[in-house]
């Protein structure tokens, strides 16, 4: 009998036990009520699968490309700030723990080891994510540093304009990590002075709340890294998206944490993908806790997923071999469901393996419980 975590549920609750409450609250927490966070998970478990079978799938594989560059399975890491809340080793074991589970990692601004540090520890490819900064300056140096330092994408977060209210954060008076050494190099006139990228009010903050989709455009003319935007929850804003020079796409609500009553990011996914037709590939991020999600996720039209809440989760547990376990029992759990649902590579996995709506709503079109 096992005695370690078998799920990502349990890999959370033993990280609970594990980080203090401020940094699990800061995690965990999404923005006000927390009703699109509770909700995410009630949408993804309400999309049923719809298993076949006499199928020859004893030759499963669940490599697949993303933006040309091969992975050995559809998930990848989120760019989730300052991962040495969850273990000492922080990016650095996560960007391990991706390279040895041939997959991407995308290391966000805000991380507690510089970008160039991560970087020389990784052994596969890797994203960085960025913002528009006020200093469009230092929007290109960090655009370069990236590309010096063997990044094969930017990834810009479009949805953090505004800084949101996390209750949580509030009544844990919670202050953040005191900044990324990314911009150690800033040298702010006021030693004293401070600035956010995802913390406090009260702090000055560097990015751009006036950029607009011309402002892509120009990022794309003055980089050579491709582009991949983050926040994309509506039909136009992937169109425009893809008309302005993005070449991928992440479905997200930014994990529930900056605007609540939001859709979950798996609702909005099909229509994102319809509006793209295939000129920018589309990703998505929110609520992967199954290997059956991700089945989900892709039977809508996602080329992978991103995980954010878990990799914390595998890091506090046991830092590299501890994300290391997460990421292979979401391997294991999709390639059950897609054996089960009679589906042996990435790509064949279409809108005819799942449902919404009870078959018996048909005989009982009245039946509220079936809807």
């Amino acid at each position: 009998m096992t005695s370690g975590p078998v799920n990502i549920y349990e890999y959370e609750a033993i990280a609970q036990m594990r980080i203090g409450k401020g940094e699990y609250d800061f995690i965990a927490g999404g923005a006000t009520d927390e009703i699109t966070l509770r909700r995410t998970r009630a949408v993804l478990d309400s999309i049923m699968l719809k298993p076949r079978m006499m199928v020859d799938i004893s030759d499963r594989s669940m490599s697949t490309t993303v933006l040309g560059q091969e992975i050995s399975f559809p998930v990848m890491l989120d760019p989730a700030g300052n991962h040495s809340a969850a273990h000492p080793d922080a990016e650095i074991a996560t960007v391990q723990a991706a390279g040895k589970a041939g997959t991407i990692m995308v290391l966000s601004a805000q991380s507690s080891r510089t970008l160039e540090d991560v970087a020389q520890a990784s052994s596969g490819p890797i994203w960085f994510q960025q913002y528009f900064f006020r200093d469009r300056g230092l929007t290109l140096e960090m655009a370069a540093r990236a590309e010096e330092a063997g990044y094969s994408a930017l990834c810009l977060t479009l949805d953090a304009k505004v800084s949101p209210k996390r209750e949580r954060n509030i009544r844990n008076n919670y202050r953040g990590s005191g900044g990324s050494p990314n911009f150690a190099h800033l040298n702010l006139s006021d030693p004293s002075e401070s600035f956010a990228l995802d913390g406090p009010s009260g702090v000055r903050d560097i990015r751009d709340p006036a950029s607009t989709w011309p402002d892509l455009d120009w990022l794309a003319a003055n980089t050579r890294l491709p582009l991949v935007v983050k926040g994309i929850m509506h039909a136009e804003d992937g169109r425009q998206s893809a008309e302005h020079g993005a070449k991928g796409i992440i479905v997200s609500n930014h994990g529930a944490r900056y605007l609540d009553t939001t859709f979950a990011s798996v609702e909005v996914l099909p229509e994102v993908v319809d509006s793209v037709q295939d000129r920018a590939e589309v990703y998505l991020d929110g609520g992967i806790r199954r290997g059956s999600d991700i089945f989900k996720a892709i039977a809508l039209g996602a080329r992978a997923v991103l995980i954010g809440r878990a990799l914390f989760w595998g890091l506090a547990v046991d830092g590299e071999e501890g994300l290391s376990a997460v990421l292979e029992i979401l391997r294991d759990e999709l390639d059950r469901t897609m054996g089960m649902c009679g589906r042996s590579t990435i790509d064949s996995i279409d809108r005819e393996t799942i449902g919404t709506v009870s078959p018996l709503l048909s005989l009982f079109p009245q039946a509220e419980s079936f809807r």
